[in-house]
């Protein structure tokens, strides 16, 4: 199963997902709020329409990445130290502006799953966030001379989402004890933040020295 990255980078690429799942954002902020609105059931919505935008930009990288490949390796290249670059920001944004959580228990009219699943799907697709850290992380863990990439990276795609069910349901389903603590605890979401910032600086640095070589 040449799809399949080596040990390493399957444990680089979990502990990364990780780190990302458990760190406050947009989404987690959206399905910990619908979930002290409406109830578990929506909040599970919001988390499966997020689930699936995260598997169209897999999609849409894996398409897109591998076409660069073929076209140019520099080029790829380029990308990867653009990514690298990307995530010093990133690491540096969670370090000096902190995570962004600030869900709310609004009440009023129920909102169908439906709904709920789009709200999802349009939080995780509108992001531009977002569609740019999958375009610049993802590469990371493949190289431009491995025939296997494409498919790589749609393996590496999946994983995220399957490592992202596991620490985002529990959030849901304690979503008011999960929102009171964090709101209780500053120093916890600085935690997260910090190592948010540690693995990802990381990250970049492995690519910058790698390719330096």
């Amino acid at each position: 199963m040449s799809f399949i990255p080596d040990t390493a980078t399957l444990i680089q690429f979990a502990i990364a997902t990780v780190i990302l799942a458990i760190t406050p954002g947009p989404d987690m902020t959206l399905f910990v709020s619908r979930t002290l609105s409406q109830g578990r059931a929506t909040g599970f919505a919001s988390m499966a329409g997020a689930l699936c935008g995260t598997l169209i930009h897999t999609t849409l990288v894996v398409v897109g990445v591998s076409a660069l490949i073929v076209a140019s390796p520099m080029a790829f290249f380029v990308l990867k130290i653009f990514g690298a670059g990307y995530l010093v920001f990133l690491a540096w944004q969670a370090i000096t502006r902190g995570s962004a959580f600030s869900p709310e228990k609004k009440t009023g009219p129920e909102i169908s799953l439906l709904r709920s699943w789009a709200a999802g799907l349009g939080v995780n697709l509108l992001n531009p966030k977002i569609i740019l850290f999958f375009m610049t992380f993802l590469p990371q863990f493949v190289s431009a001379h491995d025939p296997s990439a494409p498919g790589k990276l749609f393996f590496l795609g999946l994983i995220f989402i399957v490592l992202s069910v596991p620490v985002t349901v529990p959030m849901v389903l304690a979503a008011e004890k999960f929102s009171a603590a964090m709101k209780a605890s500053p120093r916890v979401t600085r935690v997260v933040d910090y190592l948010f910032a540690g693995v990802f600086s990381a990250f970049a640095l492995k690519i910058l020295t790698a390719q330096a070589k």
